[in-house]
Formats: C-alpha cells, structure tokens, sequence
C-alpha cells in the first residue's frame, strides 16, 4: 500500500494517489476508500483495478486537516493503510 501526496499550488488542496497491491490484498476483486472524507460510504471511492492485478485511486483533499479512513476489501475485510501517520483499530490517520 502507499499513498502518493501532490500539493496543488492553485488551491490548498493535496493530490492523494493511493495504491493496493494485488499482494496486499490476496488478488481481491474490488477494493473501496472510505473515511470521513466521503462520510464512510462503502460506495463513494472504489478503486479502478489495473491489468497488474493493482488498485489505484486519485483523491483531492483539503490540506491542513487529518483525514481517517480505510480500505474496504471485496466488501467484506477492512485494511488500514501501511504508510499512514498513525494506525488504530478504528482506522487509519493522514495529515495533510
């Protein structure tokens, strides 16, 4: 799992590429963002898989907050991001 930052100078935004290996999450056929930036709907940010077997999804997120989320795997087993600040049970934090 990793998370790519690219802060916008146009806006105080963060241009968030997150990426799922097909290792990390046992060749899983769908994979799903949900946190508080989406108020954790299991439907707002599915993951576009590639021909690798890879999921990846591009996110533009307000700077200066700290954002929970986790990654939602075939519907049914829920992962926290390994690159994140901090990791707890009831998810992942990222500071932006």
């Amino acid at each position: 799992m990793s998370i790519k930052k690219q802060y916008l100078k146009s806006k105080p935004e963060c241009k968030l590429t997150f990426r799922v290996t097909k290792e990390e999450v046992q060749s899983a056929d769908t994979v799903v963002i949900v946190g508080e930036f989406n108020e954790w709907n299991k439907d707002a940010e599915p993951m576009k898989k590639l021909k690798s077997g890879d999921f990846t999804q591009t996110l533009n997120l307000e700077t200066g907050r700290e954002y929970q989320f986790k990654y939602l795997v075939n519907n049914t087993t829920w992962a926290n991001e390994t690159e994140a600040d901090e990791n707890t049970s009831l998810g992942t934090y990222y500071n932006m």
